[in-house]
């Protein structure tokens, strides 16, 4: 149904999969559990984040749903399943000057041609650049890279397609790391095995390493952190938030209202300066 009705990822596929199996583990059939038994995976569960609580009883409670729905139980247990209250974490955040250090130390590394060093530079030009997801920049295939438009087509979360800009230094980089790609195949990024592409392990491991090559905390950066910086930055120097929704592909607006946290002086500045009962007051010190 997950596949099939709401589209879903494969990513998001295997971690239903994995959440459904683990629960399955930890107090048998889940055809057969009743209220009891699911109550009891709060005790199991009790050292978990909350984030990573509040996906496993989603999950769980999707699946109920699901059982009811298709007349295979005629009871829901879920309602016994633990309630956390898991806070949307705020991104972790590369500044202006963090990013050009771990770019300076990318291109000077890429310098000689060497085809690693070049794409990791593509790589990272287009995590940065672009604001792609760590799973749509590996999948990447040479046909969803245009000769002459500055856009990707990709297909993100759902399967649903979106065009990306990509600006002219990554598609410089992007030229120079096609010229030295040694691999015919489709993908863009091509892994050592003959059909595969780059897995989203090894360019998290790549990316850490750059990092400490650069003298920065490895554990700060990732292609997710990068992603966070593309749309942190975008806020910063004035886009709107519905463009970088589309940009980042996501689904519902609240997802990236996340991002107004990192700019809030210069929300309130706007507002003191564009709305006609702003301009000209001073602003006044917020009270505690």
């Amino acid at each position: 149904m997950l596949a099939a009705e709401r589209g879903a990822a494969a990513n998001t596929l295997a971690a239903y999969r994995r959440d459904l199996e683990g629960a399955e583990s930890a107090i048998g059939d889940l055809l057969q559990a009743d209220q009891a038994a699911l109550a009891s995976l709060g005790q199991i569960w009790a050292d978990l984040a909350p984030a990573s609580l509040a996906r496993k009883c989603s999950a769980l409670r999707q699946f109920y749903g699901f059982l009811v729905d298709e007349k295979l139980r005629s009871d829901d247990p879920s309602s016994a399943l633990p309630r956390p209250r898991a806070r949307r974490p705020l991104p972790r955040l590369l500044s202006h000057a963090e990013i050009e250090l771990l770019f300076a130390r990318s291109e000077a590394e890429a310098a000689g041609d060497k085809p690693e060093a070049v794409r990791l530079l593509a790589l990272l030009e287009l995590l940065y650049g672009s604001g792609l997801r760590a799973s749509e920049l590996v999948s990447l295939t040479r046909d969803m890279v245009p000769r002459d438009a500055p856009f990707l087509t990709i297909t993100g979360k759902g399967g649903q397609q979106r065009l990306t800009p990509v600006s002219t230094r990554a598609r410089q980089a992007l030229s120079r790391w096609l010229a030295l790609r040694p691999d015919p195949g489709k993908h863009l990024f091509p892994s050592r095995s003959a059909a595969g592409h780059l897995t989203r392990v090894r360019l998290f491991q790549m990316l850490r390493d750059l990092a400490a090559r650069a003298g920065l905390d490895p554990e700060k950066l990732s292609p997710h952190v990068l992603r966070h910086a593309f749309a942190t930055h975008l806020l910063e120097g004035g886009a709107d938030l519905r463009v970088l929704q589309t940009l980042l592909g996501h689904a519902d607006i609240v997802t990236t209202q996340i991002y107004t946290h990192v700019d809030s002086a210069r929300l309130v500045a706007l507002v003191n300066a564009r709305h006609p009962l702003g301009r000209g007051l001073p602003n006044p010190p917020l009270s505690s």
